[in-house]
């Protein structure tokens, strides 16, 4: 990639990050919409977790693939298509008929979803080369997640209230059609040097294994034991067959030298517990408030502001922190907050009183601001430019992944503890398990901070780059590992 002027590397920024805000806010404004849709396409519990995770799902299953893909075609051009079928999956979801229809084009949005995050981020650390700049950067998109947060559930409750569910789906237009617009005029093209083999029998397993849990976790509740077994003994077989047959590659989709850094390591399942916690609490917390207390979706929306304002506000400070002292006091910071605030909700208090629930979700939303930055950060620094591409799809996988576990985990604990025909009075009592898994998660992210993130963390990824570095040289050299 050529050197661009400030200005341009600004601009390419605000692009990346158009792409970014679609993406986010289809989620948050997905979940504000979920009462209505689950009224007006007749949906179970289970079915508005696949409208969920019918995308997350997809997108975690491609984008590693898209993230090689870009690396080795071009991330611009990628980067492109991804808008496109992004923008007309968005267009027939609007259109769908019923439940099953809008879970398969939602499946379409994720295939264009999967080409825009992971590249995105890839042309961020191609253009931001500096470390600092590139931690400013990278903090600036993470306080996309929090504008997306905070005009997610305000535009979607009153999209819903005043036109219907399937106006949430037009938002992404307008924007898809600006960001393909300058994409195209003020992106440049770039590549890795030496591109990466596609691996077909990789991507097969992943598909599996994401596929097969999901589905046993969410199915769960409704077909027994019995009926989920097969799935999720092909999850077993999936597992134990990406385990054996990637490291044996030249150029495998998952790298699983990465995972030699500890910081990388814990960067990934930080990113699975974040996630995980943030599906959780947007599931339970959009149906206890639209179901249970009865507010309209404009009002439930108005609710996620005291969480969305500190992710805004603590991304880009988090952003800072990580330049210029590590990642280790943004991620205590994030787990310490997680972990409190699900114990409220966990113990009720945040359910009985505005007060304790209102802190509730300024406390969530201070720990998920501070949490971003570090796990982009960690998952690209350090690693060869040439690979910048695969490592950023690992840390968006994880994310979209733990985002997915979230839902189902905790969508399934609710449905096989709430009773259809006493909603109201069950729902409080089948979501406390829930809760308390959203507490695991906090603990997951603030031991796992402290560490990952130490002088004996910080090692290991030296030792990791040093060999990823060396390799790639002799492989340009045309030398056998």
């Amino acid at each position: 990639m050529p050197e661009l002027s400030h200005r341009r590397r600004q601009l390419v920024l605000a692009i990346c990050c158009m792409s970014l805000l679609i993406v986010s806010l289809d989620v948050t404004i997905l979940n504000v919409a979920l009462p209505a849709m689950q009224t007006d396409l007749h949906a179970s519990t289970s079915g508005l977790q696949w409208t969920i995770d019918a995308y997350t799902l997809v997108l975690a299953s491609l984008l590693m693939l898209a993230g090689s893909t870009a690396d080795r075609i071009g991330r611009k051009r990628v980067f492109v298509v991804g808008l496109v079928v992004f923008s007309i999956g968005s267009l027939l979801c609007s259109l769908a008929p019923d439940l099953d229809a809008l879970i398969w084009f939602r499946m379409i949005q994720a295939v264009g979803g999967s080409m825009l995050n992971p590249v995105a981020m890839s042309i961020i650390t191609n253009t931001f080369t500096e470390p600092r700049e590139r931690a400013r950067a990278i903090g600036v998109w993470g306080a996309v997640v929090g504008i997306s947060m905070a005009a997610g559930p305000l535009i979607g409750g009153l999209l819903v209230d005043s036109v219907g569910w399937r106006s949430i789906f037009w938002i992404n237009l307008p924007v898809g059609v600006a960001a393909l617009l300058l994409t195209l005029r003020f992106v440049p093209e770039s590549r890795a040097p030496k591109a990466r083999r596609a691996d077909p029998v990789g991507q097969l397993l992943v598909i599996a294994l994401f596929g097969s849990l999901t589905y046993a976790i969410i199915e769960a509740p409704d077909s027994g034991f019995t009926a989920i077994l097969p799935f999720a003994v092909l999850a077993l077989v999936a597992l134990a067959g990406l385990l054996r047959y990637e490291p044996r590659r030249d150029e495998p989709l998952i790298d699983l030298r990465f995972f030699r850094s500890a910081p990388f390591s814990g960067a990934t399942v930080i990113a699975i517990s974040a996630f995980s916690a943030l599906g959780g609490f947007l599931f339970l917390s959009t149906l206890y408030l639209q179901n249970v207390v009865g507010l309209d979706a404009l009002h439930a929306g108005l609710w996620m502001l005291p969480m969305a304002v500190p992710t805004f506000l603590c991304a880009p400070i988090s952003g800072r922190l990580v330049g210029t002292r590590g990642p280790r006091i943004p991620l205590l910071i994030a787990g310490s907050a997680m972990t409190v605030s699900a114990v409220l909700f966990a113990g009720f208090e945040a359910e009985t009183s505005n007060v304790s629930r209102f802190i509730g979700y300024v406390l969530f939303g201070i720990g998920f601001g501070f949490v971003n930055a570090p796990i982009t950060n960690t998952a690209v620094s350090g690693m060869p430019r040439a690979q910048a591409g695969v490592a950023a799809a690992v840390a968006s996988t994880s994310r979209q992944l733990g985002q997915t576990l979230g839902v189902a985990v905790v969508g399934a604990v609710l449905a096989s503890g709430v009773v259809a025909s006493s909603y109201k009075e069950t729902f409080v009592s089948a979501a406390r398990p829930g809760w308390w898994i959203l507490v695991v998660c906090g603990v997951a992210v603030l031991v796992l901070g402290a560490v990952t993130s130490g002088a004996w963390a910080r090692r290991t990824a030296e030792r990791t780059a040093e060999k990823l570095s060396s390799v790639e040289v002799r492989e340009a050299a045309g030398i056998s590992a």
